[in-house]
């Protein structure tokens, strides 16, 4: 019902600016960031009701890009000459029936290349989809290729390594990225069609395509395009719309950037009032980490959109009702709240009087930790897991106990002590700490031992995932948890091609380098592999005709691949001399946490966990290789905690790496936040307990996040 009323509302001023399309009249148009995102993508992909053929595309772009001025031509990109310099390449126009792939035709360019995709695009779905395909020169087209957009100005051409489309067209190619980002997500990043950068949007959006969006308004023949595909009835239309033509500002507000036209008006008309203060604010609920806050809704000539609600004059959330819960507050504390309206033209009030508000004194210990689990046991260490305390307000770490002295505090719920004295007892005990500094009682004790070091198991490293997906998607990730520092120098990799039924053997070694300390992986990957998988990889080896495209990282799926210690084989990961049989073709996989060594016969039942084709979420982090450690992060702030809106903010002096991983030790979710974007979107993770991971270039913390 709430929703229903903000779309009636949008529809009553929008009558008296520049009315938006039907289309969007179930899309709430009130939202920003991320979540304006999802809305538009579900409208274009639930309205994309005709699949094009390749081919058809042929018969619609003679529709779509007609010449508005002379009906017998269509309009090609990157052009910009009348024909009367001689040079076909350039021209703007070109006869509508002079189609195919000679010099002087025309043909279909995709905007957003099919080899840039990841995979490939084909020629269907995202290969045939109109709202990327545009007439175009063949020569100026082959000229183009696969090169990446770049900065520029003038007419179209290469620039260093890219491609500047042109000043005509860079508008329209920016919001055709802008489209295929939404209508097929990582498959179509903008981050490999474009060079610039994303730091400053909450996702892969990079800031190129923002600026092009703002500086090249919209033209004829892209509302025309649109307008045809939009209706479903039209013989070649696919159903849906490209939101950035219907009004640029969408992107504005969704990436943020600079300003775009904002066709609609209801973004930037002439609205200029702004709301009434948010009056009589009152609390309820109040509980050691969190206040129930409420007001009076305000009022505008227009319509109030949105309130921004302020903790000690920091920003905390924003909200479309009247009522928000803080979230993740210290016990016994004062604070100060107000709150400001915001109407949809960004107007803002002035923020409310200030109510202050004290959370309530937190006495109650966390429970005791259980289940104490012990596993990975080395001559020097041994892994300790247990199952997660609850507590009023929020657990925050745990210190681990040997023979009643005190070993370790960890906000996890796993720890491996190390240098440890062979085959001896240990008496593992654990308490649970709350952030207001109350202590359970310990655990019982659990008996752990270590052996006397005589056998493999964790005194030797192993493979722990194999990643095997669409085109060069391929790595290989090796665990070390032995509890020592480990000389990769005495290891190779090899790989025995197409599973030996050539009657080849083991191919040459790969030999590795380095260190790897216990407690971490090394990670091997494709020098052709999506960004996903060279963000984690330690060791990269070019794709080109010099490595045999990546040797050893250009297995398929029935290449068995084996982890060598000194020439002698020790890990395998398929069958050797298995013939044609694929044991993971399209597959991740990845090694069972139970596992604590290598095994030289292939065992995928009891040793593995099969994911699907481009699984990479999980690449870097070997669930018993989670580090532990903590230490004082100056200047690090993490709020709300525990939340129970859609993001928390993590306030830092500079750039760092954010991970989240789930309390199976997965990885969840990752990004990289800036000092001017501190918001991360939490809204895809279900309520529960969670591990942040924050790191930048020198060193590394992990925190404990509650989302409700």
């Amino acid at each position: 019902m709430k929703k229903r009323i903000l779309f009636l509302l949008l529809s009553f001023y929008s009558l008296f600016l520049v009315a938006q399309q039907s289309y969007y009249d179930d899309v709430n148009l009130f939202l920003t960031g991320l979540s304006l995102k999802s809305e538009l993508v579900t409208k274009i992909t639930n309205t994309h009701s005709n699949f094009l053929t390749y081919d058809q595309v042929w018969d619609a772009s003679m529709v779509t890009d007609m010449n508005p001025l002379n009906a017998s031509e269509v309009l090609l990109i990157y052009g910009w000459e009348s024909g009367s310099d001689g040079d076909v390449t350039n021209d703007r126009e070109r006869d509508i029936n002079n189609n195919g792939g000679s010099t002087g035709q025309w043909n279909r360019e995709h905007v957003y290349p099919r080899s840039l995709g990841t995979p490939n695009l084909g020629e269907s779905g995202p290969g045939s989809d109109a709202h990327s395909l545009r007439p175009c020169d063949v020569q100026r087209n082959s000229s183009r290729g696969n090169k990446l957009f770049i900065t520029g100005s003038g007419n179209s051409g290469a620039v260093s390594t890219g491609w500047y489309p042109g000043d005509e067209w860079k508008g329209d190619v920016a919001r055709m990225m802008m489209y295929m980002y939404l209508r097929y997500d990582t498959r179509c990043l903008p981050s490999n069609v474009g060079i610039g950068s994303n730091s400053d949007t909450p996702d892969d959006m990079i800031d190129l395509f923002l600026q092009w969006n703002a500086e090249d308004p919209v033209s004829d023949i892209e509302v025309q395009r649109n307008d045809y595909h939009g209706n479903a009835s039209n013989m070649y239309a696919q159903g849906n719309r490209n939101p950035f033509i219907d009004n640029p500002r969408l992107a504005t507000r969704i990436w943020g950037g600079p300003e775009a036209e904002d066709i609609w008006g209801i973004y930037s008309g002439a609205d200029t009032e702004a709301p009434t203060v948010p009056m009589n604010l009152v609390t309820s609920n109040i509980t050691t980490f969190s206040i129930d806050l409420s007001w009076d809704a305000s009022t505008d000539n227009v319509g109030v959109t949105s309130y921004e609600i302020y903790v000690d004059g920091n920003l905390n959330g924003e909200v479309s009702t009247t009522n928000y819960t803080i979230t993740g507050l210290d016990d016994n504390t004062t604070y100060d709240l107000t709150v400001l309206a915001k109407d949809l033209a960004e107007n803002t009030s002035a923020q409310s009087a200030v109510l202050m508000a004290t959370t309530l004194e937190d006495t109650e210990a966390p429970t005791v930790p259980m289940n104490i689990m012990i596993s990975n046991e080395t001559d020097v260490s041994f892994k300790i897991t247990w199952d997660a305390s609850t507590d009023n307000t929020a657990v925050a770490s745990y210190d681990v106990f040997l023979d009643g002295s005190f070993n370790a505090n960890t906000t996890m719920t796993t720890y491996t002590p190390n240098g440890l004295t062979a085959s001896t007892t240990y008496a593992v005990t654990i308490l649970a700490k709350d952030t207001a500094g109350n202590l359970s009682a310990q655990s019982a004790p659990v008996n752990a031992s270590t052996t006397d070091g005589s056998s493999g198991g964790s005194n030797e490293i192993f493979f722990s995932e194999y990643i095997e997906g669409t085109s060069n998607n391929k790595a290989l990730e090796i665990a070390n948890i032995t509890g020592t520092t480990i000389d990769l120098s005495v290891y190779s990799i090899r790989r025995q091609r197409n599973g030996g039924q050539d009657g080849d053997g083991w191919d040459t070694d790969f030999v590795l380098t380095g260190n790897l300390d216990t407690d971490e992986v090394v990670v091997i990957a494709n020098g052709s592999s999506v960004t996903d998988i060279l963000d984690e990889a330690d060791i990269v080896v070019p794709n080109n005709a010099g490595t045999n495209f990546g040797y050893p990282v250009n297995f398929n799926g029935n290449d068995p691949v084996g982890l060598f210690k000194n020439g002698v084989l020790i890990d395998i990961i398929g069958v050797f001399d298995g013939g044609s049989g694929n044991f993971a073709q399209n597959t991740t996989l990845r090694r069972k946490v139970t596992v604590t060594g290598p095994n030289t016969t292939w065992d995928e039942t009891n040793e593995w966990d099969s994911f699907a084709v481009d699984s990479f979420d999980d690449l870097g982090n070997f669930a018993s290789t989670l580090s532990s450690d903590t230490f004082t992060w100056e200047g690090l702030s993490i709020y709300p905690n525990p939340t129970s809106v859609n993001h928390i903010f993590i306030k830092n002096n500079e750039q760092v790496k954010v991970e989240v991983f789930n309390v199976l030790g997965k990885r969840v979710l990752q990004r990289t936040i800036e000092t001017s974007n501190p918001k991360l979107d939490v809204s895809a993770l279900s309520s529960g307990m969670y591990l942040l991971r924050i790191s930048n270039q020198d060193q590394s913390t992990t925190r404990k996040i509650i989302k409700r």
